[in-house]
C-alpha cells in the first residue's frame, strides 16, 4: 500500500485506539478466528499467528517505521520464529494504515515465496476494503493452512506452540 503523507499517517495513528479494532472484530468475531486457528493447526503442523493493531504509538510513526517492519518486529517479540519446523506465519493488520502483512518463517517460506504471500494479502485487503474484517482474516488463516498442510502435514499429537487467541494491540 502507498503510504500517506507524513502528517496525515501521524494524525489517522494519533487518533487511533483498541477500541476501533473491537467495532470490526468484537469478541464473538475474536472468538471464532482462534477457533479457525486452532481448526487449521490440526491439518498440519505449522503455526499461525494473528496480531490487529489499530494504530502505531507516535514515536514509531516519527521514525517511519512502516507496516511490514512493525509486523517483522512482532514476528521476533512473539517468538513465531522459534517454532520446532520453522514454520510460524504470522497474520499482521495495522487498522490505521488498512495494511496486511505476513511475515513467514524460513521453513514455509521457501515453498511458498513472497508472491505467494503477496498474493494472499491482496485478498485479504480487497475483503478490509469492502468490509469483510472477520471474512478477510478467516480467509487468510484457510489459505495460509493450505500451504502449511500441503508441506508440513500433520505428525502425531498436534502440538500448539502459540497462542490461538488474537493479540490485539
Amino acid at each position: 500500500m502507498k503510504p500517506s503523507h507524513p502528517l496525515r499517517r501521524w494524525i489517522k495513528h494519533a487518533s487511533s485506539h483498541p477500541r476501533q479494532v473491537s467495532r470490526q472484530f468484537p469478541p464473538a468475531a475474536l472468538e471464532r478466528i482462534a477457533q479457525a486457528i486452532a481448526a487449521s493447526e490440526q491439518q498440519h503442523a505449522g503455526e499461525i499467528r494473528v496480531v490487529i493493531e489499530a494504530g502505531l504509538p507516535s514515536a514509531m510513526i516519527v521514525r517511519g517505521l512502516q507496516p511490514q517492519q512493525r509486523a517483522l518486529q512482532l514476528f521476533g517479540q512473539l517468538n513465531i520464529w522459534d517454532t520446532e519446523h520453522n514454520n510460524g506465519v504470522l497474520i499482521y493488520l495495522l487498522l490505521a494504515d488498512q495494511d496486511v502483512e505476513m511475515i513467514a518463517d524460513r521453513g514455509i517460506h521457501r515453498y511458498v515465496g513472497t508472491a505467494g504471500w503477496q498474493v494472499i494479502c491482496q485478498h485479504m485487503e480487497g475483503m478490509f476494503r469492502s468490509g469483510q474484517f472477520e471474512a478477510g482474516i478467516l480467509y487468510g488463516i484457510q489459505a495460509i493452512g493450505t500451504h502449511l498442510a500441503t508441506h508440513f502435514p500433520p505428525q502425531g499429537q498436534p502440538r500448539n506452540e502459540l497462542s490461538n487467541r488474537v493479540l490485539v494491540l
